[in-house]
């Protein structure tokens, strides 16, 4: 295990009754608060009228800003800075799932900065200061509500990129699983697929050798979120279900399962920032494409690693390692498809001939982020195995 250092300072409020705490948490930060939030789901939940309910009672005054997409927008984000700097809000609160906690972020970091907000994702300039950010959680998938992170699309050149920063880490995130009930069956499952594949891409792209405990984190974590999901698809008001759901999906990406593990880097999700950027699927659809692709073409590499999580995920008896590791990509890739998340692009409505285009999209995201061996055509024989 590699040197490290882990400090996570979000507060988390969890369990059923805990939206109500909102407006006192909110209290702490300031007397003007923006709410984010989607399209609607919200008010058809109940969580709508709760979070208001809270936010009066503290007598906090509210400025509302609906209409973050479920893959959210440099535009939309940038009319939110508008209407914060206007109304002179004191902080941000975002009641929804990843893509309206980024929304949020993005916002947050906008409104206390006169650069081009697109320069922050770019890595063109550092992040120095934002407003302060809340969350209620109403989908878990991403764990923004407990990392320093956010992914936003430039529509301008289709281009999917990332911010990461301490300044813009959630300050408390109330989590009810309740909330959860009203979830999709096919957002219940990408958002299973989402939480798994964050923890697989440090469990396979990091530089430490021995990982033992870390490995164990990743396996235990995954195994409690394929059982639930299990469960959640039968029966979507299982409390437990979704308490344990929306805790894991915390965990696994909040920087508990990649410590020690050295440098971590994401080409999974890298690719799939392509799919959803070009397309608008839903992410957790585009990484139950890309990931097992992204597994068969690697496996070669590091047989005993896959041959690991085979053995302990699924169960697998093989010996030779290889062979070992090729059954769990199998396996996994057949998981996706039993709970109802894609597994080809051609599941998806796209057609091969984009691949090249695909691959053109993913490599600018892939300089940016440092992934200097993945070229447009390593790329490109990826979304091949895709098919």
């Amino acid at each position: 295990m590699q040197n490290f250092i882990f400090e996570n300072p979000t507060k988390i409020i969890f369990g059923k009754g805990q939206i109500g705490k909102t407006g006192r948490e909110i209290a702490k930060f300031g007397k003007k608060v923006l709410m984010v939030y989607g399209e609607g789901s919200i008010k058809k939940s109940g969580v709508y009228d709760q979070v208001i309910a809270s936010l009066q009672n503290a007598d906090i005054e509210i400025v509302e800003f609906p209409g973050a997409r479920a893959n959210p927008v440099l535009s939309h984000a940038l009319k939110g800075v508008e209407v914060a700097r206007e109304k002179g809000v004191d902080v941000v609160l975002a009641v929804g799932g990843g893509s309206v906690i980024d929304t949020a972020k993005t916002i947050a970091v906008g409104a206390k900065t006169d650069d081009d907000l697109w320069d922050f994702f770019t890595h063109k300039k550092a992040i120095k200061d934002a407003l302060p950010l809340l969350t209620v959680v109403t989908l878990s998938a991403s764990a923004s509500e407990m990392n320093p992170a956010a992914v936003i699309t430039n529509e301008e050149g289709s281009q999917k990129f990332s911010i990461r920063s301490p300044f813009i880490q959630p300050k408390t995130s109330i989590l009810d699983p309740t909330a959860l009930f009203t979830l999709s069956p096919s957002y219940s499952a990408y958002s299973a697929v989402d939480a798994i594949i964050h923890m697989l891409e440090g469990y396979f792209n990091n530089t430490e050798p021995e990982s033992a405990m870390q490995d164990r984190l990743v396996e235990a974590i995954m195994k409690t979120i394929m059982e639930n999901t299990e469960v959640i698809l039968k029966n979507p008001e299982d409390y437990n279900a979704r308490a344990n759901m929306m805790w894991s999906a915390i965990l696994a990406f909040n920087g508990l399962t990649t410590a020690g593990m050295g440098t971590v880097s994401l080409p999974a999700h890298m690719i799939e920032h392509s799919l959803s950027a070009l397309y608008n699927i839903a992410h957790g659809a585009g990484l139950s494409i890309v990931m097992p692709a992204w597994m068969s073409s690697i496996v070669g590499d590091n047989p005993s690693k896959y041959a690991r999580l085979a053995r302990e995920i699924f169960g697998v008896k093989e010996d030779d390692d290889l062979k070992a590791g090729n059954d769990g990509i199998k396996r996994l890739r057949e998981w996706f498809a039993s709970i109802g998340s894609p597994v080809s692009l051609k599941d998806v409505g796209i057609p091969e001939g984009d691949i090249e285009t695909i691959a053109e999209n993913a490599r600018e995201l892939a300089k940016v982020w440092g992934l200097k061996n993945y070229t447009e055509e390593v790329i490109a024989d990826i979304l091949k195995l895709c098919k």
